[in-house]
């Protein structure tokens, strides 16, 4: 296959190139600041590994772990994302116009993920500090094992939610199907509401941060103890 031509548009068109040689020329010391990917058609792993302050805009639907690893860049898919979107992100910001697959955002360290549409099950899984927005509604087990960040849900939110939680705080606006092992409602406080603000803002949401709700850890499983011994 050819290799990436580079319009004075700075558009690369993943219909005559690959998705490798994408890759390279957006992860090249000589990048353009802004990029543009045409006709992407599903195609897997597109944009990942990025280290660089660079723009990218995916004009299309992305397949799996579009966005994966991120730092420092901004990409944003005009489509619909497959699994593991913006997995292990360590900052940058990973904006999806449509829906979401399963595992968005999975283990991400930082940087902020939003999904303007619906999220699929476990969202935010194992999350490590990352901020993540969803404008629609996520599947079950969302935000499994989730360790630090904040997961903010303008929709409803599936089956056992929060399983097995540790510090990642939670936000949902809509209803909980259920909670999962150690996860409980929480009071709202003056800073969650103020925090909830800022991420609401910075995700381009325009909702009250008085009409959601507050999850977290009820911390009775950091260690074992033969009373919590059926929660496990």
């Amino acid at each position: 296959m050819a290799p990436v031509a580079t319009t004075e548009a700075t558009v690369l068109n993943l219909e005559t190139s690959s998705t490798r040689a994408v890759n390279e020329r957006l992860t090249s010391p000589e990048a353009p600041k802004t990029v543009t990917v045409t006709g992407p058609q599903g195609a897997h792993a597109l944009a990942c590994g990025l280290d660089s302050d660079i723009d990218v805009t995916i004009d299309g639907h992305v397949g799996y772990y579009c966005a994966g690893m991120n730092q420092h860049a901004t990409v944003t898919v005009t489509g619909n994302a497959g699994v593991g979107v913006a997995e292990n992100m360590m900052s940058g910001t990973v904006h999806v116009k449509g829906d979401a697959s399963q595992s968005a955002g999975a283990t991400a360290h930082g940087g902020l993920l939003v999904i303007d549409g619906n999220a699929a099950a476990r969202c935010g899984i194992s999350m490590k500090g990352v901020d993540i927005v969803v404008g629609g509604n996520i599947g079950h087990m969302s935000a499994f094992m989730g360790q630090a960040g904040r997961l903010v849900v303008l929709g409803d939110a599936g089956e056992a939610l929060g399983d097995s939680l540790y510090e990642a705080r939670i936000y949902v606006r809509g209803t909980v199907a259920s909670l999962g092992a150690d996860c409980i409602k929480k009071e709202m406080r003056e800073e969650h509401l103020t925090e909830l603000r800022e991420l609401l803002d910075l995700a381009g949401f325009d909702a009250d941060p008085s009409e959601f709700t507050r999850y977290g850890s009820a911390r009775k499983l950091y260690n074992f103890h033969v009373d919590n011994a059926s929660a496990y």
